[in-house]
């Protein structure tokens, strides 16, 4: 009878998906990633269009071996890993690493009947635009990281690693910390009136802050303007023109993810 194999990213997935395929599949799991860029080299062709160099990863050669030999008995392959960028690399580099001739692509968003059935029902091609998402995502890290982190530890302690979100951020606070060394300190006055209304069972005290005469609008700048202000303002009669009372709503701004930052 003819065998599909399914190979996942989990093993926690195998019996769930054993239980409701039956014995017509065999399910088996990658753990992750199975090739990966070298760990002692930069491993990123730069001259020649940062053409990257993978290798099958130390850590999963027994589960490469694994499913290498489970696929040679299959009769379809179709690769499971997560409906996501990483999970598009996981099947590209699935497919490379066994040298599979023929596969075929599957997702799910849950583990049930209905949506398992429906994913194998509809197989697809592994989608490029993702692999080379991710894939430009790891360049981008392995290029910042083995150029960044030496300079890490000798400046700051060893075996600390750098990536391209943390570099980013480092940046940021360099040069909020610039801009804060180049601030030239200038001098400035508010000036504010505690005003009692005549009528005070009606209305209640309130702070008025001087903007201006009339139209103009005047910024205090030294002591010797605010106090000639001040000396104009203590024998005057306030008279409020108009009283404008509204509800604002303001959100925080939303938190920085990679793409924003």
């Amino acid at each position: 009878m003819p065998k599909t194999l399914i190979i996942v990213e989990s093993p926690s997935k195998i019996k769930t998906l054993k239980n409701i395929l039956g014995s017509d599949y065999t399910v088996e799991a990658s753990m992750g990633h199975v090739r990966d860029l070298p760990e002692r080299e930069i491993g990123v062709n730069v001259e020649d269009g940062f053409t990257p160099k993978y290798v099958n990863m130390s850590s999963r050669k027994d589960v490469i071996k694994k499913l290498s030999e489970a696929a040679k008995k299959a009769d379809k392959v179709l690769l499971a890993s997560d409906p996501d960028r990483e999970g598009e690399a996981i099947a590209w580099h699935l497919a490379n690493a066994l040298k599979l001739k023929s596969y075929e692509r599957i997702t799910f968003n849950e583990i049930t009947k209905t949506a398992v059935q429906s994913a194998i029902a509809v197989p697809r091609p592994i989608n490029s635009s993702l692999v080379d998402a991710q894939e430009s995502r790891r360049i981008l890290d392995r290029l910042v990281g083995y150029r960044i982190s030496p300079l890490l530890w000798k400046k700051v302690a060893k075996n600390l690693s750098a990536g391209r979100v943390q570099s980013v951020a480092v940046r940021l606070v360099v040069e909020r910390e610039r801009e804060i060394l180049a601030f030239v300190p200038v001098e400035y006055w508010s000036l504010t009136a505690n005003l009692t209304p005549t009528n005070p069972e009606k209305h209640f005290p309130f702070e008025a802050k001087f903007v201006g005469k009339g139209k103009e609008k005047i910024s205090l700048i030294t002591e010797e303007q605010t106090k000639g202000i001040v000396s104009e303002l203590e024998s005057a009669v306030y008279h409020v023109e108009g009283i404008k009372q509204n509800e604002k709503r303001r959100n925080p701004s939303a938190p920085f993810i990679t793409s924003t930052l």
